[in-house]
This record gives structure tokens, sequence and C-alpha cells, in this order.
């Protein structure tokens, strides 16, 4: 079973107008609402291509209400832990011209709302896939995924982290299966973003000797890269289409990544139905369906 944690999932509200004209009254041409967060999104796109997993994460007051039932609409199983505080929040996209985004803070998570999160993931047995991924409101520990992973060692489960240096890094020990950072965030952790190829994979090795199995580094339009456990370097492209889309697109690429693996244990294979995950959300209004994610695995 593959378990996603998302610390603070969100309702997004995206609205798509010509240009967003700054102290004007500015009128949308369609919106809609989609259930946001890293985690979450990871847990639609494995649902879409059929991968049974489960969502976990905080969730509190009428638009956490709102987002649960949206889930459970589509098919997705939720486990959420409910805050007495707060509401989950609500986050503004904006698609005119340049992408606009204005996210919310989010209710707080207490140390005991933490426990029950850590009691829920005691219960995963060996073989099971946990996904931790994004970032963590203010009121936690910078060190909580340090704290979760160093509670689930030993126990045969895998871990996959998708989050930016300082919370990636301090998961490296607990040797995950699969991190994904980007070229640019690498160049938050080693002071220098990578440009070639060359010094991606050297970055992408380093991270490897500090503990992390399989390293997948996302560079947008110039594709990916893949630096597997078995000393293997895979170099993919993006196919071509109109990017209409940048939300979730990361978070896709580790869903198609892992149904992929699971489907095959073929790390080729598995970077091809990422970077198509990847993609076909980067072209889609919102997360990618299985069709369209097929449509592209054969283009690269």
């Amino acid at each position: 079973m593959i378990y996603t944690v998302t610390f603070n999932p969100a309702l997004d509200y995206v609205v798509w107008m010509d240009a967003l004209r700054p102290g004007q009254i500015n009128r949308t041409q369609s919106e809609e609402i989609q259930y946001g967060g890293k985690g979450i999104n990871v847990s639609t796109v494995l649902s879409a291509l059929g991968v049974e997993n489960i969502a976990l994460g905080f969730l509190a007051g009428f638009t956490g209400r709102a987002l649960e039932e949206g889930l459970r609409s589509q098919g997705i199983r939720t486990d959420f832990i409910w805050l007495p505080d707060g509401l989950t929040r609500i986050n503004v996209k904006v698609k005119g011209g340049d992408e606009t985004e204005i996210n919310g803070q989010g209710p707080t998570i207490g140390p005991v709302a933490l426990r029950s999160l850590q009691d829920k993931l005691d219960r995963l047995e060996a073989g099971d896939i946990l996904v931790i991924s994004g970032s963590v409101p203010a009121a936690l520990s910078h060190d909580v995924y340090e704290q979760i992973l160093a509670r689930l060692e030993d126990r045969g489960i895998q871990f996959v982290v998708d989050s930016t240096r300082d919370l990636l890094c301090s998961a490296l020990p607990y040797h995950p299966f699969l991190i994904k950072p980007n070229n640019l965030e690498l160049g938050e952790i080693f002071g220098k973003t990578p440009v070639t190829d060359t010094e991606i994979r050297h970055c992408a090795a380093q991270l490897q000797a500090k503990g992390a199995r399989n390293v997948l580094v996302s560079m947008a339009g110039d594709g990916s890269l893949l630096v597997d456990e078995r000393g293997n370097c895979h170099r993919l492209g993006v196919p071509k289409g109109t990017v209409r889309n940048s939300v979730g697109a990361g978070d896709s690429m580790v869903a198609g990544f892992l149904a992929g693996w699971l489907e095959t244990g073929d790390y080729a294979y598995a970077q091809r139905l990422g970077a198509a995950a990847g993609s076909a959300t980067a072209f889609a209004d919102g997360l990618a369906t299985k069709e369209q994610i097929m449509a592209l695995i054969h283009t690269f």
C-alpha cells in the first residue's frame, strides 16, 4: 500500500483570465475548485493510474470537509486527522499571462495532532511505501520529516521524499527509495545551480552518497535525469505540447514513477511513465488523467 502525507492540504480556487490587472476589478473567464497539496496530488494521480493508496494529513473546518468530500467523490481513500481549530487553507491560482498564486497559511498542527499522525504511520507494514512531500507549517519543528523516518526506520518501509533543502537533506540518512529535487533545488543544496547533465549527475551522486537510493531530477522544459541505485543514468526530454499549468507537475511525476516501478520493476520505464505524467499535467488545466498520461508514454 502507498500512503501519502500532506501537512498542509488546500482547496485550490483556480481562475482563468486574460491577464491580472493590479489596482483594477478583475473578472474571470472560467473557474474551478481543485483539491491540492503535494501528497494529495500524488494520491490523485496514483488513483487515476489505478494504484491503490491512502491520503493522510490534517484538515480543519468547513473547507476541510469540502476537500475530504471532493477526494472521496473521486474515489480517493483518505484517513485524515481533524484539527479542533482553524480552516484548511484556500489557495488562489490565477491563470492569466504569468501564473500568480496566493497561498493561505492553514491551521496550526499541535503536538497532539502530530502524535495522531505518528500513531497512524506506526501501522504501516514491510513493503508499504510512504510518500512525504511539501513544506511544513511554521508551528511544526523543522525536523518533523526526520522524526517520522527515524520512528519507521528498519521496518521495511520504502520512503519517498519530495521537498526542499533542509527537509530533503535530513531524510537522506534514512535511505529514501526515491527523492525528486528539481535543478533549482539542487542549487539551493549545493550553492550553485547545475546546468549540464554532468553537473546534475554529479549532484545526484553526492545525494546518493549521503543515503538516497534513486535520485530523479526534474528540469521543467529540459526534461529529467534519473540516477538509479544500480548506478545507471537515464536522461529524458519532454514531449511536444503547450504548457497550461505548472501546479502538480512534479507530484504527477512522482506518482507516475511509482506506478511504473510497481508495474515493471524497471527504473527506465518508471522514469518514462513519471515524465509522461508530469508532462500531461503541465499540458492540462488540472491533474492529468490516465488517458492523457498514456497518450504521451510512447512519445519520448
